[in-house]
């Protein structure tokens, strides 16, 4: 069984963390905070999204703010040439 994780991100999806500031009606001189981790694909965010139209949607709580952080995780490798050789004798 293939993981979940592992499949998203050979889609092109990357681990994105959202720090979500709101407060609820009856305090609002409270800020509070949610922290949102799913895989998503940037720019765009969709999933993100859909989370943030279901906040609106169905919590009692008004966001005040959303900072995003995108890594994907899954990446061509990176190589660098290195002047120098490396020699061994058996």
């Amino acid at each position: 069984m293939t993981d979940r994780a592992f499949l998203v991100q050979l889609d092109g999806y990357g681990l994105t963390t959202a720090e979500i500031c709101y407060f609820m009606p009856d305090l609002p001189s409270i800020i509070q905070t949610f922290a949102w981790q799913e895989y998503d694909a940037a720019p765009d965010f969709p999933v993100l999204f859909d989370f943030l139209d279901y906040w609106r949607r169905e919590i009692v709580a008004e966001i005040q703010s959303v900072r995003i952080a995108h890594e994907k995780l899954i990446r061509p490798a990176n190589w660098r040439s290195v002047d120098g050789v490396i020699s061994w004798e058996d």
